[in-house]
Parts: C-alpha cells; structure tokens; sequence
C-alpha cells in the first residue's frame, strides 16, 4: 500500500474527528529501516541463507534494500563468515543500525559457550558490536550500547541505548515526529511537561528546552538508566525521570499513595500543562484516559490507528483535536502512525 493510500484511507478512519488539514511526512523507499530480524534457512549443502515468512512459509531473501545502508553492507560478509564455521544450530540473525553504530545477534539453539573463540575471532574480523545468545546465555563482544544522532530543527542531538530497548525503526521519520511534536508547543509556553511511556527520552530530551521542567514516567529500569545518561550527553537537567506506572503516578499525583521512587522529586513544584502519550499498540487503558484528561493540552504519538480511534472517542469528550500528523514510519505497507494535539474544551 503506498502512502496516498494509507492517507486516504486513514483520513476516512478519523473524519469524523477531524475535518482539516492533516500534515503528512512520507518516508524514503529504501535504506531506511535500522532494525532486521531474519530467520535463518538451511538449503542444500547445509550453506545457510537469511530467511523470512511469507505466507507462513520461510523463504530465503538475497537483499533487503529497505535496511539501512550498514545493514545492507554487512549481510553478506556477514553471511560469507557464518557458513565457514558458525551456521550450526543458527536459527536467528537481528541487526540493529544508528547513524554512527551497528549492533549484530545470533540466535543459536546451542550452548555458545562451545563457540566462544569463534564468535570472538568474527566480531574482531567484522569490527562491530556483536551479541550470541542461547538458552540462558548471552556473549557480548566490542560492547552492546549503541550511540545515535538526531538532527531536530538543525540541532544535533545525542542518544544511547542497546538491543533491548524500544527504538523508533526509521530514524528520518522519527526525526519529523519530533519536530511535529515541537510544533504542538506554543513559544510562549514555558511551563511543565508530563510524558508517559518516555523510554530511553527518544522525545523527551529534544522536548527539555520547551519546559521549565519535565517529568518522565516509564517502567522499565534499563530505558530510565539510558534515559538518565541521554541528559548527561546534552547537558540537560530540567527532566526528573521516575520508573513507575501511569495508575501508580496518578496516585501519587493525587496523594492517595506515597512512592519511595518519588521521593526525591517533589510533584508540588510542578505546574503541569502539557502531557505527552505514545503508548504501545494496545493504546491508552482507561484508567490512562481519565487521568490526561485532566491537563490542558494532549499530545498524542500512535502505532495503531484503530486503537488511536477508539481512544479518540472518549478523549474527544473533553478535548479538541487542533492538530493531526501521519507518519509513514513502514514505506510500502498498510502500517501508519498518526500525531494528534488536543486542547481541552472551554
């Protein structure tokens, strides 16, 4: 599906709620893609190929022009090296590519304590930051962390985070969702931001500038610490990140329970006006719902039209859509992430 398509389409979906103009940011056709996954297929001779499922069925590829230039670069040698001596009981290869790093995994149905010498000697020859796992077991060579730059509004900014992290798969599309957001902030604005679901701080650290302050939630440990280092990379000390959850910080907020992860943050000094959402493909729960009702201004990243819809229908309640974005995150397929900026009514 090209993107006049999905925008048609889509546009049809949200009509009911917004009526205006829709900004639309299309992606590049190829070499876009940072993040590949592929299955491995055993063919004859036992050489091996990449691998993927079309139509449940596992079919070698011999490119995959939509990853990004490293990733394409690296497939072959990649290949070339694994069939010598370390294709037995390989069942997966992941690549993961910033504009200034490259992370490899193997995925092996075997003890890889038995193969360490030769996973030493490949990522030694290969000269980037190789990962083998098997059951229970990990091996990291030249390092797992992953160092990136952003360019947002002629600013370069800096970011690092590893495999485990949820990373935005195009980084010229995630470039133009951050600069879409920054357009949803008033200049005149200077007051506080809440973001929920803030990972390694993809949005909130190009955000910090906006606010006099920030407090960013998300649950998982590993981001927080990368979200905390991220600051330090650009000088930023505005942010108080917090690992908990969207219900616990509501609590908190409204003082029916005490956190001792808050406790060196005092959520009476802020003044909150705006609150950031982009939660997972599931979308907003209702309790989520309730709770951002009650700031001012919403804005609202989603991977999931259909869930963005259903969460539209009861925020649409309280709040005004003045502002709507499509993103073509995947080029060439049904996939599309959507911006939406609510004001609150009255």
């Amino acid at each position: 599906m090209n993107f006049e398509e999905k925008i048609a389409l889509n546009k049809a979906l949200f009509s009911s709620f917004f009526d205006e103009k829709v900004e639309c940011f299309d992606s590049p056709l190829i070499a876009y893609r940072t993040r590949a996954e592929f299955s491995i297929y055993h063919g004859k001779n036992d050489e091996i190929d990449y691998a993927m499922y079309e139509n449940g069925k596992k079919t070698p590829i011999k490119k995959f022009d939509i990853a990004d230039e490293k990733i394409q670069h690296f497939m072959p040698i990649l290949l070339e090296s694994l069939n010598k001596n370390l294709k037995h009981k390989l069942f997966g290869v992941e690549f993961l590519a910033t504009r200034l790093d490259l992370s490899i995994t193997l995925l092996y149905h075997k003890n890889i304590d038995l193969i360490y010498d030769e996973l030493f000697h490949l990522a030694s020859f290969l000269k980037v930051k190789l990962i083998a796992r098997s059951r229970g077991k990990k091996h990291i060579f030249n390092g797992e962390n992953l160092k990136q730059v952003l360019y947002v509004k002629n600013k370069e900014i800096f970011y690092e985070f590893n495999n485990d992290c949820f990373i935005q798969p195009n980084t010229y599309i995630n470039e133009k969702m951050i600069e879409w957001t920054l357009s949803c902030i008033d200049k005149d604005v200077k007051k506080d931001l809440l973001e929920l679901y803030c990972g390694y701080g993809n949005f909130t650290i190009a955000l910090a500038n906006k606010f006099n302050k920030i407090l960013a939630t998300e649950i998982s440990k590993k981001n927080i610490e990368f979200a905390l280092k991220n600051c330090t990379l650009n000088d930023i000390s505005n942010i108080n990140f917090t690992r908990l959850s969207s219900e616990e910080l509501s609590q908190a907020l409204k003082k029916q329970r005490q956190f001792n992860r808050l406790k060196h943050i005092n959520l009476d000094e802020f003044k909150i006006t705006h609150v950031l959402v982009d939660p997972p493909r599931s979308g907003l729960d209702e309790s989520v719902i309730e709770f951002i009702k009650n700031f001012e201004n919403i804005i609202y990243i989603s991977c999931n039209p259909i869930t963005l819809k259903e969460n539209l229908e009861k925020l649409c309640n309280t709040h005004k859509i003045f502002k709507f974005a499509f993103f073509d995150q995947f080029a060439n397929t049904s996939h599309l992430e959507c911006g939406v900026y609510l004001k609150r009514k009255g």
